[in-house]
């Protein structure tokens, strides 16, 4: 099938691997005159190939080398709430980004169930119990005493809350811009990135869920975690670089932390599949809870997404406006 601009259909591009389990859903609720390729992002050719007439790429990582060889691109549709990886500099003016989300569920889901099993320990003791030890942990705490702490609180942070809150835990939040409604949403206190020191101090448990973004790189550094209590747990799912590597690998290291679950990181494997996540021997911290960016992947995540990318492509190909808009290349 041709091209948009010659014959009235458009032409997709999909990488994203999660999108291709649900490939014949995806295709079934595009118009009938669509093209859709799913190229293996790893194969350099093939995704020149794929590009070179395509309307719309569907791919979390839009790089400069992607753009040029997409000089057609009328959209760029990150397949999730991420958009750091889309360089849209190099994309030719006019062309959109947008996002979307429906992660927060499962997220939230994880960041509990990644508290409990710092706080309690149970890292430690399927550890000694697997050697034959029978580990007696130092009776922690239960949620309902403690004070978590939501470093954003967009539809991540927010939906996690919810889920705490229900234990009976304390909620405080800060976020980029403040005016978030403590009152309305049953926190203790909310503020701005300046009360950034006053949260770390209070928090038995730290939600980080800030997107990357020039202001918030290394945003939690060395001087921020030594603000922590030595029990308190830090939980990352917003970006990995939003806490200086270095400050964290020490922190846990030295015990300056009680614990970590680490789902976003500082190095991706190129090809998705293999590869060291840090220069830092994380995996040797047995205070450490390592997982693949996989904390968001369910399946009604992404039928959800599939619902939005389609409606947003069902909407280009029809000249209407677009949902979730975040960026427009100049």
């Amino acid at each position: 099938m041709t091209h948009l601009s010659d014959a009235g259909g458009l032409t997709v591009v999909v990488t994203d691997p999660h999108l291709r389990r649900l490939r014949e859903q995806f295709e079934a609720a595009l118009p009938t005159a669509t093209t859709v390729r799913w190229p293996d992002p790893a194969d350099a050719g093939a995704m020149s190939q794929a590009l070179g007439d395509a309307d719309v790429l569907v791919s979390g990582a839009c790089p400069a080398a992607t753009a040029a060889a997409g000089k057609r691109l009328r959209l760029v549709h990150a397949p999730g709430a991420g958009t750091d990886g889309i360089d849209v500099g190099a994309l030719a003016p006019g062309t959109l980004v947008a996002n979307t989300f429906h992660h927060e569920d499962a997220i939230a889901e994880y960041t509990v169930a990644a508290t409990i099993l710092l706080r309690r320990g149970f890292l430690r003791q399927d550890a000694a119990l697997r050697q034959g030890v029978w580990e007696a942990p130092a009776y922690p705490g239960l949620l309902g005493e403690a004070t978590v702490g939501f470093v954003g609180f967009g539809h991540i942070g927010a939906r996690a809350w919810q889920r705490f809150r229900s234990f009976g835990a304390r909620g405080v939040a800060v976020t980029r811009r403040g005016g978030v409604d403590a009152v309305a949403e049953g926190l203790a206190w909310s503020g701005a990135m300046d009360d950034l020191g006053a949260l770390l101090e209070a928090a038995d448990v730290v939600v980080v869920s800030v997107p990357l973004t020039e202001e918030t790189a290394s945003l939690i550094g060395a001087t921020e975690l030594a603000r922590l209590r030595e029990s308190a747990v830090l939980v990352n799912v917003g970006r990995g670089r939003v806490v200086d590597e270095d400050a964290l690998y020490a922190a846990l290291r030295d015990g300056v932390i009680g614990g970590a679950a680490l789902d976003v990181w500082y190095d991706y494997p190129a090809d998705g599949r293999t590869g060291p996540p840090s220069r830092h021997p994380f995996h040797e911290l047995p205070n450490t809870l390592m997982t693949p960016h996989s904390s968001g992947l369910a399946r009604q995540t992404f039928a959800r997404r599939t619902e939005d990318i389609t409606a947003n492509i069902r909407r280009l190909a029809a000249g209407q406006g677009l949902s979730n808009v975040v960026a427009v290349a100049r």
